[in-house]
C-alpha cells in the first residue's frame, strides 16, 4: 500500500485505553518517547490492537502547532 504521509514511525504499543467512542493508543518509539493517539473504538477492534503490538505511526497533518 502507497500512501502519502512521509511521517512514519515505528513503535510499540504499551496502553490501550478504551473509551464510549473513541480509544486512546500510546506508543513507544523509542527514547522515551511516547505518541498518544486518538481512534475510534471501531478502529482498534478492525486492527485487532493490543498492548505490546508493533505498529507503524502515520501523521499526515497540514499544521503542525507548538506552544511555550
Amino acid at each position: 500500500m502507497k500512501i502519502s504521509a512521509r511521517n512514519q514511525i515505528s513503535g510499540t504499543i504499551t496502553a490501550i485505553t478504551p473509551g464510549a467512542v473513541n480509544g486512546q493508543i500510546k506508543v513507544d518509539i523509542g527514547g522515551g518517547n511516547v505518541i498518544t493517539s486518538s481512534i475510534t473504538e471501531e478502529a482498534v477492534a478492525d486492527l485487532g490492537l493490543v498492548v505490546g503490538d508493533r505498529v507503524t505511526v502515520l501523521i499526515k497533518a497540514s499544521d503542525v502547532l507548538i506552544g511555550k
